[in-house]
């Protein structure tokens, strides 16, 4: 019995795995759809998100039915019950990249009101963010995972830079921008929002691994 847990546990953290490389080419896939206009790539991520929907049901399932079959204790305990949160934050990660393809399609084949610049960096924060979120899961490294935390400052200030700069010097001097900046202006909070749950992620790894809770207290990194 308990080589079949050890088991269903490894099989789970490769479910896992599977799940974050899915939700990584789906943002990836996303802001490609986005530099090149690329309709096609964005209904594809649309599309192929039914895919990460049903593996997320699956984990889920496997993580209460093991939960329910074994009683596990402790670390192991643990281990499901953050596989389960994780699970979840991978999912809206997805859903996000679904959001940024749809403002690709409101935004169409019109030109961009400017060139792209805050946005791809805030997308390659985003990136690394979730790469490194996902390894310390992996590799159980809390200091990778304390890095992924203290990232998120970079992706709130690139944020903020998108919206002032669409905000102020587009909008506010020329409504006529409003149909181009509006899906800009969503992109970067759909970027900033997949590095929150990232974040997430990351403290959910630091109470894993040690037991500590560090959300809601950053004092504690």
């Amino acid at each position: 019995m308990e080589r079949h847990f050890d088991n269903e546990l490894k099989e789970l953290n490769k479910n896992i795995l599977e799940m974050a490389s899915l939700v990584e080419g789906s943002i990836i896939k996303s802001i490609e759809a986005l530099k090149n206009q690329d309709i096609n790539k964005a209904e594809e991520i649309i599309n192929n998100d039914r895919n990460i929907d049903e593996l997320e049901l699956a984990i889920e399932d496997k993580c209460l039915s093991l939960l329910s079959l074994f009683q596990p204790q402790a670390s192991d305990l643990r281990f499901i019950t953050n596989a389960i949160k994780i699970n979840a934050e991978l999912e809206r990660m997805a859903d996000l990249s679904v959001d940024i393809a749809q403002r690709v399609l409101e935004l169409g084949n019109q030109p961009l009101l400017k060139p792209l610049v805050d946005i791809p960096r805030l997308a390659i924060v985003a990136q690394k963010m979730v790469k490194e979120a996902i390894d310390s899961f992996v590799n159980r490294d809390i200091e990778l995972a304390k890095k992924v935390i203290i990232s998120d400052q970079e992706a709130d200030n690139l944020r903020n830079l998108v919206q002032k700069e669409l905000i102020y010097d587009y909008m506010a001097k020329d409504g006529t921008t409003s149909p181009r900046a509006v899906p800009l202006l969503l992109i970067a909070r759909h970027l900033e929002r997949i590095c929150d749950h990232a974040t997430n992620i990351a403290e959910d790894v630091i109470y894993m691994v040690s037991g500590e809770i560090v959300r809601h207290h950053p004092e504690k990194l």
